[in-house]
């Protein structure tokens, strides 16, 4: 059963389109990847969902949360859903967190508004979320600034505050990003510990392969505004169907087999403003004919139940992959 889901969502700044049509379904307890390139709309669409846009952004479609309608949304009701229904981690902690309050405090707050927690049991609440994601020593530590924690540890500290409102989705927007690779791993084995322990669904969008490998059941890889590929983790590893997510892979380095020379994609990610007629990859994509310069391609179901939005999808890529292996390479 679907918790959340995504129809036809369309955004526009000032007339200019970034998202053309995204459909994706998240199910309860389920963790869905999004990848692709920077400027793809991996973010703007769960900020979109959230209301979390500037006004002279303009959203159609629908966003909805086991029926409820998020897009055009009052402002009370989408404060009934954020932090509470659905919390939202974000790449940089350090330009989340409030510099000048105590980590205790933008707990309670937290606390406060989505469960009316206050007092001692707020405190205590906050203590066992900060527990809860391995800050040592947090009943005292609680009473400490985010400037006198490690950048692994502040992200934590957002991730309790999200945690806080027992949400049924948590939406992860690249929460590794600023980290070195060690704290990496311990931040994705943390999410997925905890996914599991309480049953939420999560959104989990990067651009490394093997972070969405290591925590997700399926993956969407966004490039230009749309859903290219979407696929169990599995299948999507071991048989890419779109050119571009067969690029991605072949970006990865291998650690085992004979050395050989990375495959980078050709040119880059076009600008909103000037997308090529036809498929917005066609440009940069080997198989590419005319008729893709000139239509766009439906993400269309496949036998192997993924979907592809290919004229040419890769019947036979040149090598397979493995959620092990590209975790390992990354």
């Amino acid at each position: 059963m679907s918790l959340i889901w995504i129809k036809d969502l369309r955004v526009s700044f000032d007339g200019v389109q970034v998202l053309h049509g995204i459909n994706l379904q998240v199910g309860k307890g389920e963790s869905i990847g999004l990848v692709g390139e920077s400027g793809c709309g991996k973010s703007v669409t769960w900020l979109a969902a959230l209301g979390l846009l500037p006004q002279r952004a303009q959203i159609s479609g629908s966003v909805t949360l086991e029926g409820r309608e998020l897009v055009n949304a009052s402002r009370g009701e989408l404060e009934q859903v954020r932090g509470g229904r659905i919390a939202m981690i974000f790449q940089d902690p350090s330009s989340s967190l409030n510099p000048v309050q105590r980590v205790g405090k933008q707990l309670d707050e937290s606390l406060r508004l989505h469960r009316g927690l206050s007092g001692a049991t707020a405190r205590a609440e906050a203590i066992r979320l900060l527990d809860l994601v391995g800050i040592p020593s947090a009943k005292t530590r609680i009473d400490l600034y985010p400037h006198e924690f490690s950048g692994g540890q502040c992200q934590r500290i957002m991730i309790a505050m999200a945690l806080a409102g027992e949400p049924d989705l948590l939406i992860a927007d690249e929460p590794t990003t600023a980290l070195d690779a060690t704290i990496q791993a311990q931040i994705l084995d943390l999410l997925a510990t905890i996914r599991h322990e309480t049953g939420m669904a999560m959104v989990f969008i990067s651009h490394d392969l093997g972070a969405v490998s290591a925590v997700c059941d399926r993956a969407a890889v966004m490039y230009a505004g749309r859903v290219v590929e979407q696929n169990h983790i599995g299948e999507l590893f071991d048989n890419p169907r779109h050119p571009y997510t067969v690029g991605l892979f072949e970006a990865i380095p291998e650690l085992q087999g004979p050395r050989r020379r990375l495959q980078p994609i050709n040119g880059t990610v076009p600008n909103p403003r000037h997308l090529p007629r036809g498929c917005a990859f066609s440009p940069r994509c080997a198989h590419a004919s005319d008729f893709c310069r000139s239509a766009q391609p439906a993400l269309l179901q496949q036998p192997d139940g993924g979907q592809v939005a290919c004229f040419h999808p890769v019947r036979d890529p040149r090598r397979t992959f493995s959620p092990a292996s590209a975790e390992l390479a990354a």
